[in-house]
């Protein structure tokens, strides 16, 4: 959304109506919990802020001058107001036109893409996400690769959005579902959300639901991956309870590795403590 490759990634889509359908991609590439010592080369990771209008970009990059090329692009795209600074500039190497590539790649054309993610990994590029049609899907890969050197490979991840995750965005209306502290017991207000949702995932019943539980960062990584698929499956154990097929639901858990917010305040890491519901295709 970067071990030792620059990196740069879209989450969750801000809103065309705030929060109730998706305009531009902003969506949850895992943040790799490393020292830049360990990184060899840049690593740039945007992604939603605490407010649903920011775009937080982090990382780490080898200049001033580099980190000031890349923000600039970003305010361009998506307004000065949106963009929040958290890029660091450290002892890594760019390969060579580095920040001119990312400039590139980061164009207008991100704006169709949805619940994306866009990872450049040295001369790799992965693009995920949904768009609207085929002919969308192949004329962002098309038009990236057009403006790169023949030395970067580009993996088009892209899909045709489902219809029905809009039903499904709307019943969750942006709201987290919560648990007790450390625990994958629901809360009397993450239940009366479920509920709430019901109907709207039976109204989906010819497709399959991912549950992707995440969690902040606090505490050790594995503990929180662990955490993060329980929460998932008490979820999906309360869907069926309800009457929701759970041959129909796959459950994940991501643990920390997607956050939507910074994790340095209590906001953020609450906004990371969520559960995500995917409609597949």
């Amino acid at each position: 959304m970067t071990q030792i490759t620059p990196t740069t990634a879209f989450l969750r889509p801000l809103y065309a109506a705030l929060l109730t359908g998706a305009l531009l991609p902003v969506g949850a590439l895992a943040q790799q919990q490393q020292q830049p010592s360990q990184q060899a080369a840049p690593a740039l990771i945007t992604g939603p802020g605490a407010a649903p209008n920011q775009v937080v970009a982090s990382g780490t990059v080898p200049d001033e001058a580099t980190r000031a090329v890349v923000l600039a692009r970003l305010r361009e795209l998506y307004g000065s107001d949106r963009v929040v600074d958290q890029i660091q500039v450290g002892a890594v190497v760019a390969p060579p036109n580095w920040s001119n590539y990312v400039q590139k790649v980061l164009s207008p054309d991100l704006k169709q893409v949805t619940r994306g993610q866009l990872a450049i990994q040295g001369n790799n590029i992965d693009l995920k996400g949904e768009v609207a049609n085929e002919a969308q899907r192949q004329q962002i890969a098309s038009t990236m690769a057009t403006s790169l050197n023949p030395t970067y490979t580009i993996r088009n991840g892209l899909r045709v959005a489902a219809s029905e995750q809009n039903l499904v965005d709307d019943a969750l209306a942006n709201r987290i579902i919560e648990f007790e502290a450390g625990s994958s017991v629901l809360k009397p207000e993450g239940v009366k959300i479920l509920d709430e949702m019901v109907p709207a995932l039976a109204k989906v019943a010819a497709r399959k639901i991912e549950i992707i539980g995440h969690t902040d960062a606090q505490g050790a990584r594995d503990a929180n991956i662990a955490l993060s698929f329980a929460r998932a499956d008490a979820v999906k154990e309360y869907l069926r309870s309800k009457g929701i097929d759970a041959a129909r639901i796959n459950v994940s858990g991501a643990g920390p590795d997607r956050p939507v917010a910074s994790n340095q305040t209590p906001d953020g890491r609450a906004r990371n403590r969520r559960i995500e519901f995917r409609v597949s295709q």
